[in-house]
């Protein structure tokens, strides 16, 4: 699908947000970038309301614009850190045992049938090497499918938080969700060049991401 003004390699970047007013995009790139121009917009007596939308996931991200650039900068910097500090929370406890503090091992129970644990005490270098070999293979083999899940995802969310209410939505909705490229594109024409293109550009990246997932399987059929 034609694609207006995409960028670099058509991907929905990790860590790329986009600020729409209204019609408008007023800023696409990094969340500091973004944030500081949003700021700008505002602090310069502007009306139209200002969302952040991080593009990997299409969803709405809120920094605090108050006080001065510094104070902005301040808080990205906090909220990194708080985000940081939760994921190593998920993670758990970090236990590395005696002579592997590179490979950063967290203990943890993993409650699985007699048959399994035989099984997997018979592999080469024991049960623990066997399971992060499986879960390795697993995390492989389900990387096209996650990260098209994810790219339709994204686009569905942006699309219908920015042209719910556009004319002909549901239709380029339904267009979309089935994969029609060519009626999608037809059906986006009116709308608003910014939203259009946006929209536009995160599609071509689910739309892309699909096919790489299904085109290995058309070949062997």
């Amino acid at each position: 699908m034609a694609d207006d003004r995409q960028s670099g390699d058509g991907q929905a970047e990790a860590g790329r947000y986009t600020a729409i007013a209204g019609p408008r995009c007023i800023a696409s790139g990094g969340l500091e970038e973004v944030s500081l121009k949003v700021k700008a917009w505002v602090d310069g007596g502007e009306l139209a309301p200002v969302v952040i939308y991080e593009d990997a996931t299409g969803l709405p991200v809120h920094p605090d614009l108050r006080g001065t650039r510094e104070d902005v900068l301040r808080g990205l910097d906090e909220r990194r850190a708080r985000a940081a500090t939760a994921g190593e929370d998920a993670e758990g406890p970090r236990r590395s045992g005696p002579g592997r503090p590179k490979l950063g091992v967290v203990s943890r129970e993993v409650s699985l049938l007699p048959r399994h644990w035989e099984w997997l005490n018979a592999q080469p270098g024991g049960a623990s090497a066997a399971l992060r070999k499986l879960v390795e293979e697993a995390r492989r083999d389900g990387t096209g499918r996650e990260r098209a899940r994810r790219s339709q995802e994204a686009a569905g969310r942006f699309m219908l938080a920015v042209a719910g209410d556009l004319p002909g939505f549901e239709e380029a909705s339904r267009a979309f969700y089935a994969w029609h490229a060519e009626r999608f594109e037809q059906l986006t024409q009116p709308w608003p060049d910014d939203i259009r293109t946006h929209v536009r550009r995160l599609v071509t990246v689910a739309f892309r991401d699909e096919a790489a997932v299904t085109r290995p399987s058309s070949k062997q059929s």
